[in-house]
């Protein structure tokens, strides 16, 4: 039985604890959280744990395998070092840090210790993701073309961080893992509408190597809500909608045709395709369920997790370079191997 620990009982935190006790050959061991009222409510739940306001104590015991953190971002890099520090396995919330150079020092960390991190991009375990990965994988939809996510509505406004970090760090994982290919530059514009906070509203998009492009919309002050992403492909498009309770995933057999023109050399001739609508059937599991199976199957086996370290750390690296880009009104910022260009 592998130990769990989980720091933060806040807005997340309760999911997480509550999946991993229902995870097979899993054992929710502690919990710690330093509002009086939140931790109490976590020892009704779960009478048998630890529960403890101080993160240390729980990172120390002996009986905990894997610290699980659910806390601000900024606390991400301190809480997880200790824990690799301390032998024990780690599961951060997205995003894995603030910054790329934190992200890599847990990744040396992690590898210098034998241990597993993993980053909680929960949309990676989703039913509807993981079949339009199986679907881009498996060549129905052609060539990728273009990646467009909508991601709004009247939103909680963070104190540390910009509505990037907090709404399109879940489609950036979404796009990492379901697109081959990354993005080579990125450019982000937006703005601030409560003075002395972060910015609210955001359009980034990437430019990739080849004749592809992403762009994501992520805002805090919509009317209504929307979870909406848009894959187009040579062949096939998807429609991914979230919010829908049945058919969260489309496929249309929709698109174009290009002929050259005869009379022209310099000229094409574009015609439009119109096929079949089909819904494909999706795995109803909740995320969280299928990814506290697969991390525990990690550990067991030694398999790499889905969304490990490098993962979390590609996401930060395009966080960081939209940050950069959004603050100097969108800059192109190229994206490069080992960091972010200034």
């Amino acid at each position: 039985m592998i130990g769990f620990g989980v720091i933060g009982y806040g807005y997340w935190g309760p999911n997480l604890t509550r999946n991993i006790a229902e995870t097979k050959g899993a054992a929710i061991i502690a919990v710690s959280e330093l509002r009086p009222e939140r931790l109490a409510m976590a020892k009704t739940r779960y009478p048998a744990i630890t529960a403890t306001p101080d993160h240390s104590e729980l990172i120390d015991d002996p009986r905990v395998d894997v610290v699980v953190i659910s806390t601000p971002v900024h606390t991400h890099f301190r809480l997880a070092m200790q824990a690799l520090q301390a032998g024990k396995h780690v599961v951060v919330e997205k995003p894995l840090t603030a910054s790329s150079e934190e992200a890599l020092r847990l990744i040396e960390a992690a590898q210098a210790h034998r241990l597993q991190i993993m980053v909680d991009h929960t949309f990676i375990y989703a039913g509807a993701v993981r079949k339009i990965k199986e679907l881009v994988d498996n060549g129905s939809l052609g060539k990728i073309q273009y990646y467009d996510s909508v991601r709004v509505n009247l939103g909680l406004f963070q104190p540390d961080v910009n509505v990037i970090w907090d709404l399109a760090v879940h489609d950036l994982s979404i796009m990492d893992y379901v697109l081959s290919a990354r993005p080579a530059a990125v450019s982000a514009t937006g703005l601030a509408h409560v003075e002395g906070r972060p910015e609210n509203i955001a359009y980034v998009t990437m430019f990739f190597e080849q004749p592809l492009i992403a762009h994501i919309h992520v805002n805090w002050l919509s009317p209504v809500k929307v979870r909406s992403t848009l894959i187009g492909g040579s062949d096939k498009m998807i429609v991914y909608d979230d919010l829908e309770l049945l058919e969260k995933v489309k496929v249309y057999d929709r698109g174009i045709t290009v002929a050259p023109n005869s009379e022209s050399f310099y000229q094409a001739l574009v015609g439009y395709r119109v096929g079949d609508l089909w819904a494909p059937k999706l795995d109803g599991t909740e995320s969280l369920s299928v990814e506290f199976q697969h991390y525990v199957h990690c550990l067991e086996t030694g398999e790499r997790p889905r969304t490990d370290a490098q993962a979390g750390l590609q996401v930060v690296r395009i966080l960081e370079a939209a940050t950069l880009s959004m603050k100097d009104r969108g800059r192109l910022v190229e994206l490069q191997a080992k960091g972010v260009a200034a």
